[in-house]
């Protein structure tokens, strides 16, 4: 497997490769987002722990209180879009998480130049996405708050690869944010992604996904499942 780890530069605000071409690049700080733009890179992961108070907040949420959120909001109006969209599914106030939240979101809009972002925060307690796959936009950006992450492989790896943890599957860590390359930008795609298969094994997950949207978008709150 082609992994690149990343590493700061003296100065502490950008990071590199170590390597040459890489199909995934990790790295501890945000700066390893931005090499999603390469043409080589499939997949790129802030390598991080949840902050104090984030988890803090989590470590007390009802996933079962709570409604799948779906909403599209301009960069401008998000903080506000994102506090109502969070009250009508159901959350208690909860400003780290939401301040989290916006951020990713920024970060996102940032990287892939779009005003406009479509952000999801859903339970999924189901085998919602069993086979691996690459979705049909420029980039998302996927989020594990509660639960496990989001697994991974490379494509030529992938066929027939079910089982919870086969061989050649990665996963991103919980509080880690991983952004993959659709098919948008890469219509061969080298990485694949899942949900981890939990169906029977009552587990929850709480997961965040944010693509870009189209302007025209509108604020829904609904049950909808997808592939994270």
């Amino acid at each position: 497997m082609v992994l690149t780890q990343l590493r700061k530069r003296a100065a502490g605000k950008e990071a590199h490769s170590l390597a040459g071409a890489a199909t995934a690049v990790l790295a501890s700080c945000p700066t390893a987002l931005r090499q999603i733009h390469h043409r080589h890179t499939a997949l790129a992961i802030w390598r991080r722990r949840l902050a104090g108070d984030v988890a803090r907040e989590l470590a007390s949420l009802i996933l079962d209180d709570v409604d799948d959120m779906i909403f599209a909001s301009e960069s401008g109006a998000l903080e506000a879009a994102l506090a109502g969209a969070m009250e009508q599914a159901g959350y208690p106030d909860m400003p780290a998480l939401r301040a989290d939240i916006a951020m990713l979101a920024r970060q996102h809009a940032a990287i892939t130049d779009d005003r406009h972002a479509r952000i999801r925060l859903e339970v999924v307690e189901t085998d919602s996405c069993r086979k691996f796959h690459a979705d049909y936009v420029k980039v998302r950006t996927i989020t594990t708050y509660l639960g496990r992450g989001t697994q991974w492989i490379e494509a030529e790896s992938a066929e027939g690869a079910l089982a919870p943890d086969g061989p050649g599957i990665e996963q991103v860590a919980t509080g880690s944010v991983a952004m993959f390359k659709g098919r948008l930008w890469q219509e061969n795609p080298t990485i694949l992604h899942r949900s981890p298969p939990i169906g029977d094994s009552g587990e929850q997950r709480l997961v965040l996904v944010i693509d870009p949207a189209p302007a025209q978008d509108e604020m829904r709150i609904g049950s909808g499942r997808s592939c994270m």
